[in-house]
Parts: C-alpha cells; structure tokens; sequence
C-alpha cells in the first residue's frame, strides 16, 4: 500500500468533531506550555501545569488516530461517527476538568478532599468509562471492516485491542492504598505510584516514579500501540522499495503480527514491573530475564516473518487434461 501526504483540510474531514477537539488541544497544549513558563506552583512534585500538557498532546494523538480510522469505515459507518462524537464530547470535558483543576491549584485525579474535588473527580471517571465503551464500539466495528490490504487491516485491528488493553489498565490506579484506606477522613482514592508516595522524584518530562512502580507507564504505552503498530507498516511500506523481502505482503503481515504480539509482551512485562512497585529504569533480575526471553522471541518471530514465501503452485508443467 502506498502513503501520500494529506492536507489540513483532509484530515479535517476525516471526523470533524474529533479534529475540532484535537485542534482545542493543540490550543491547550500551548497555554500549558505558558503555564509552565509563568506558573512556578508545584503540586504532588510535578509543576501544576504539566499534567495538562501531558494530557493534551497524548488526547491530540488519540482523536486523530480515531478520525482517521473511522473515514476508513465503510461498514457501520453511522455507529462509528456517532461513538467518535462520544469520544470527542467525553474526551474534551475530561482534559477541561483536569486544566480546571489545575488552575485551582488541586489535584485532579484521587482528590476527594472536599465534596467539589470528589464530584470531578467522580465525573471524570464516569466520562472515561463512557469514553473506553465508545471506543470499544470502535474497535468491533474495525473487526468487520475490508481495509485496502491485510497489513493495514490487522495493524488497526491488533492495535486497537492493544490500546484498549492499555486504556483499561488505567483503572488499577484507582485502587485505595492500605494508607488511604486507613486514613480519617479520606482525602485520596487511589494513586500513580506503587510502593512509594506519589510526588517522589521521576523521570524527565513524563514524571514517573525512579524510585517505586508507576502505572502509568503501561497505561501510556498500551495505549499508544495504536499509533506505534500503524507507523510500523508504514516504515514497512517505505523500506519495501529498497528491501525486496519487503515488496511481499505476506512478509509484511507476518513481521506486524510478531511486532503486536511483541508490543503486547511490552505491556504485560512493564505492568508486572510496576504492580511489583519496581521502577522502570531499574529492573531487577527477573525483570531482565523476562525482557531477554521477550526480545529472544522476538528475533526469532522477525526471523521466521522474513523467511520467503512459498511460491504459488504452477500449472505449467502439468498434463493437459483430456476430457471424453
């Protein structure tokens, strides 16, 4: 399959409320960034302003994602429009209670501290259930479609699944700690971090815990399978006119199966990581172990994927057939 460049406009109609919501976070993603410039308040260690920066830019990516698969729907294309309208309308409150919170200086996410914070936040859980339930449709529905080749049909299908796998992911962070339980009155329900407080030090940027497990990190990375697996077969799809093994749609299909089936290794293997309150830029051995047989199997997938294909059967040599 061939890529060619497409124009704003294009993409704009690809899912119009989905891209209006992705252009509003593009607007937000810029005060935020001022935000971080000329706001010095910090909250839970991290500057106030970068949660919604964060926000912003990984829901751009998500609802332009969805556009552009919904515009390759040609079954069931009304129940797809009407779940991306879900997502953009839940999707865009969610970011907006969260930029609100951050201008007043709480906490967004577990702050039930007040009767307003436990009210947003029991709206933003609502708002994501309804949002992962939409996308759900969106994944059923890509299960039946006839997308232009097999390599772009099973990239979408097992990425979607992926990213849905991680977007549920994020519900284990909304398990009450012991400490929290124990606590009188309670003022947080749930948190990032496992083994350590939330607020600790982190990583550059993403803010994930070097000292303790985080689960954002599997709840980042599952969902962006969704983008990672397509711009595979389109580097794939690149590479095919220098690499002649490639020009083969069977080499290429088998190669973004292992590269899913790898990805999806990735997810289980961080969240083990996390959910052991381990970080992530210091692995134990077992964790080491794990990643070594992950990439072991890998290689070995990539190498079986890129094995040549058998050659169609000929008829040529055949006898001619004698009918009486």
């Amino acid at each position: 399959m061939t890529y060619s460049p497409i124009s704003l406009r294009q993409a704009y109609r690809w899912h119009r409320p989905l891209m209006f919501v992705a252009a509003t976070m593009v607007a937000l993603g810029l005060v935020s960034l001022v935000g971080l410039i000329v706001d010095d308040r910090v909250l839970v260690g991290a500057p106030i302003w970068l949660k919604p920066f964060k926000f912003a830019v990984s829901l751009f990516i998500y609802l332009v994602t969805l556009a552009w698969l919904i515009s390759l729907m040609r079954r069931g294309r009304r129940i797809g429009w009407c779940a991306g309208n879900v997502v953009a309308v839940t999707g865009f409150i969610e970011v907006g209670l969260i930029a609100m919170q951050a201008g007043r200086g709480r906490q967004s996410h577990f702050n039930v501290a007040t009767t307003l914070d436990a009210a947003i936040f029991g709206l933003m859980a609502l708002l994501i259930a309804v949002l992962y339930t939409a996308s759900l449709v969106l994944a059923v529905l890509l299960m039946f479609q006839r997308l232009p080749d097999p390599v772009t049909t099973w990239t979408l299908r097992l990425g979607l699944l992926i990213a849905l796998a991680g977007m549920g992911l994020g519900y284990l962070m909304v398990i009450p700690t012991p400490a929290q339980e124990a606590a009188d009155p309670v003022t947080l329900v749930g948190a990032h971090s496992v083994g350590v407080p939330d607020g600790g030090p982190g990583m550059p940027i993403t803010g994930w815990s070097t000292t303790g497990g985080d689960l954002r990190i599997p709840h980042f990375v599952g969902m962006h399978a969704l983008q990672m697996l397509p711009l595979l077969a389109i580097a794939l799809g690149a590479l095919a006119g220098r690499l002649p093994r490639l020009r083969d749609d069977r080499v290429r299909l088998r190669l973004t199966v292992v590269a899913a089936i790898a990805y999806a290794g990735l997810v289980a293997l961080v969240t083990w990581q996390a959910l052991r309150g381990q970080a992530l830029i210091h692995p134990d051995a077992a964790t080491l172990v794990a990643a070594g047989v992950l990439a072991t199997v890998t290689a070995v997938g990539v190498l079986l994927a890129l094995r040549r294909p058998a050659p169609a059967p000929s008829t040529r040599d055949e006898p001619p057939k004698v009918y009486a």
